[in-house]
Order: C-alpha cells, then sequence, then structure tokens
C-alpha cells in the first residue's frame, strides 16, 4: 500500500508541475558562430559596418513550444570594431558610447513570441549608454540538430534598429539609428 501511495504521489507531483522547460543553449562565441554587428549611415553618403568582438549569452529554446524560449547576452562595448582604428576611437568615446562609463551593454529578453514558419519577435529590455528600453527583435530559426562532434546546436538570426536618441547616444547628421543583425548559434548544455 506505501509503494502505492507513493507512486500516486510522484505521477501526481510530475502531472502538477507543468510543461518541460525548454532546453539551456551557451552561445558559442568561442568558435565564432555568433556575431553581432552594426550599421550606421555615414553622411548620408553610404554605411559603415561594423560588430562588436567580445560577448556572451544563453537563451533557452524549446522547437515545440517557441513561446518558452528566452535569450540573455552581455556586449563588452569596448570590443566595437569598424575596421577603422581612430573611427572605434571616436566610437567609444564620450560622443557616442562613453565605453569608459558604460563598458557593458545588455539584453534580457521579456517574451518570445511564434509567428509561425520559423519566424519570431523577442521583446526584452535593452540596456545601452546606462538606459534600459524595451525593443522588439524580428528573429528566424535557421536550424537545429546535432552537429558533428555529437553536440545538439540551434541557431537564430535577428534585426532590430535602434534609435539612438531612446539610449542617450548623441546623432550626427542623418546618423540618428542604427541597425543591428544578430546571428546567433549555441550549444545545449
Amino acid at each position: 500500500m506505501k509503494k502505492l501511495m507513493l507512486a500516486m504521489g510522484m505521477s501526481a507531483a510530475t502531472l502538477l508541475s507543468g510543461p518541460a522547460l525548454a532546453d539551456t543553449y551557451m552561445i558559442d562565441t568561442k568558435g565564432a558562430h555568433a556575431s553581432v554587428n552594426f550599421k550606421v549611415p555615414h553622411l548620408g553618403y553610404s554605411f559603415i559596418k561594423g560588430r562588436f568582438n567580445q560577448f556572451n549569452g544563453q537563451f533557452e529554446f524549446d522547437p515545440d513550444n517557441i513561446g518558452a524560449s528566452s535569450v540573455s547576452v552581455t556586449i563588452d562595448t569596448t570590443s566595437v570594431d569598424s575596421n577603422h582604428a581612430e573611427r572605434d576611437k571616436h566610437i567609444r568615446s564620450g560622443d557616442f558610447l562613453d565605453v569608459g562609463e558604460y563598458g557593458q551593454a545588455s539584453f534580457e529578453s521579456t517574451k518570445v513570441t511564434d509567428n509561425g514558419d520559423g519566424s519570431m519577435t523577442i521583446a526584452g529590455d535593452l540596456t545601452l549608454h546606462g538606459q534600459t528600453k524595451p525593443i522588439e527583435i524580428d528573429a528566424e530559426l535557421v536550424g537545429h540538430g546535432e552537429d558533428p562532434w555529437g553536440n545538439y546546436r540551434a541557431g537564430f538570426m535577428g534585426n532590430t534598429r535602434l534609435e539612438l536618441e531612446d539610449f542617450g547616444i548623441p546623432t550626427m547628421g542623418p546618423a540618428t539609428y542604427v541597425d543591428m543583425e544578430l546571428h546567433v548559434e549555441g550549444v545545449r548544455q
């Protein structure tokens, strides 16, 4: 009788605990399988493209329940790289990112909405230049599965536009915004 009661109790606990949690993935920055890229207008004549070379984070992902997903990323703003050393000094200065004061940026998702066909909207809070503001990232699942080394991976790409004034970053001419292009591949833990 005790065994039956114990089995019933364990079954009830399992049923009442809710759905299984999404799997945790570490973003693969060591293998250079992820990037945080940007594009900003330059004087109305062209665009400057660059990236942040140092960042880390993780995400939760369940392909059967996209809404249970989440993402958390921290970016080292001192690692900004526009492929021009003098320009990078200027971007790091108090004229723009002010990395001496704000050496990190971070993103924490608050909601992931499944839009179907692998596309999703990731809402969350971006902290940049000492300001925290809600943003949305248009994202899509690139794919997921086992890699040749026995790991399980998932990859996504996403885009968002940031208005510089929203984060207290001074603007110059038509450079009032920056377009972010994100490529994230993670290894399931």
